[in-house]
């Protein structure tokens, strides 16, 4: 009578201290919603409450393709880190079996005897999943318990732990994910509010010149500028231009452009040496791998001459009165690659029915549902067919085209077109 009594008061005991471990637990988790506070929080409760020397939550990425891919390891250890291979064949084994695992001597344990020799200090583990809607996100581990092997009751508590903690985990990962984007469409809103802002109010009005530009925002924040720059009453300047990259740090690029351009425009008007002194001033702050195609020319009014430079840019397409194309190439080197680019310059003259377009990649490289591209050939014929049309009148027609093309599939980039006709 008297050992069964002692049995039930170690029972009881041991249950006490479950509890109050799962209530230190829920209650220091319920304070926070910081993933890595709580895991860390887990392993080392569990570490102090069990008696094992190290610990780890590993904690499963989204990757339908190779869910080892990439994984996140918060550790509480005294002696050194998991050994890499252990913890990715633990991960793998958990995946598959999606059950606790108890091993008291792991170095005559067949299931990871072709590691054996990377197992490091390691002798014991305990691994529970961590499991949401019957989907592992990750596992608890515990390894190398002190004074003795891991018993029947360690499993029992370490997976109360688990379920416990896998919910909790995986709503703190949710939430951090709601923040990031929330961020992130703030940086996409002041990103379109700089970009809008750099963008012409409307467009230059020229007695026997139609001049027209639009710019077609995609949902991700591009790099897409055009302007008209007014020199003086007989010089008006034209330039389109894609920044690389996406967001703020490409809006920002681009006020940097429009600044820089129009300084050197107003006081220079050769074409090739103000996108050379652009060229310079923005390969001293533009960061490593970031660069700017441009396409920029001055178009002198009364004799209809457009001097222009292109600076790496989509080649603008002059269609003359009499059907023949003709492609703007003369220039250089993308801007912010090489501080001492050399920019060539060319003179043409707009006759009569002559169309001269701009455009970014956008409308170009615009694809549908099977990756097939809307290309410059599309572009051109639209062009052609529409060349008696007015300058506003094949922009919006090339634009439509463009995204009827797409379909269903979304805007990949932002599609800017600026025309000139005679």
């Amino acid at each position: 009578m008297k050992k069964d009594l002692e049995k039930e008061v170690l029972k009881l005991r041991e249950a006490v201290e479950e509890l109050s471990i799962l209530n230190e637990i829920a209650v220091a988790i319920g304070s926070t919603m910081n993933v890595e506070e709580i895991t860390k929080l887990i392993v080392s409760k569990c570490i102090r409450r069990i008696g094992v020397e190290q610990g780890a939550v590993t904690l499963l990425q989204e990757d339908q393709a190779d869910p080892l891919k990439t994984f996140v390891r918060v550790m509480d250890t005294k002696r050194g880190d998991v050994p890499y291979r252990l913890g990715v064949s633990l991960t793998g084994w958990m995946l598959k079996n999606q059950k606790p695992l108890l091993i008291n001597d792991l170095s005559t344990d067949e299931r990871f005897s072709g590691i054996r020799e990377e197992t490091g200090g390691i002798k014991s583990i305990l691994a529970v999943p961590l499991k949401v809607k019957n989907k592992v996100i990750g596992h608890i581990s515990l390894f190398n318990k002190s004074g003795g092997g891991f018993t029947a009751g360690d499993q029992r508590l370490l997976s109360i732990i688990a379920i416990q903690s896998a919910q909790t985990i995986e709503n703190a990962r949710l939430y951090e994910e709601e923040r990031r984007l929330l961020a992130l469409e703030e940086d996409l809103r002041v990103a379109r509010r700089i970009q809008k802002s750099l963008l012409p109010q409307g467009n230059p009005s020229i007695e026997g010149m139609e001049i027209y530009g639009l710019s077609i925002p995609a949902k991700q924040v591009g790099g897409d500028y055009y302007d008209f720059i007014e020199i003086d009453q007989h010089h008006l300047g034209v330039a389109i231009a894609d920044v690389s990259g996406k967001g703020t740090p490409a809006a920002l690029l681009m006020a940097n452009l429009q600044a820089s351009l129009r300084a050197q425009a107003l006081i220079n008007r050769s074409v090739k040496e103000a996108v050379t002194q652009v060229n310079l001033m923005l390969s001293k702050t533009i960061d490593a791998g970031k660069f700017i195609t441009l396409f920029y020319g001055v178009l002198d009014i009364p004799k209809r001459a457009f001097t222009y430079t292109n600076a790496g840019h989509n080649f603008p397409i002059l269609l003359d009165n009499k059907g023949n194309t003709q492609k703007l190439d003369r220039g250089g080197l993308v801007l912010g690659m090489l501080d001492s680019s050399v920019y060539e310059e060319e003179t043409v003259h707009l006759k009569p029915g002559d169309l001269l377009l701009l455009y970014t990649d956008g409308a170009t490289e615009a694809s549908n549902e099977r990756d097939e591209m809307f290309e410059e050939e599309r572009l051109l014929r639209i062009l052609m067919e529409n060349q008696e049309g007015s300058a506003q009148e094949i922009c919006q027609r090339i634009a439509a085209s463009a995204l009827s093309f797409q379909g269903e599939q979304p805007q990949g980039d932002d599609m800017t077109l600026v025309a000139l006709k005679a």
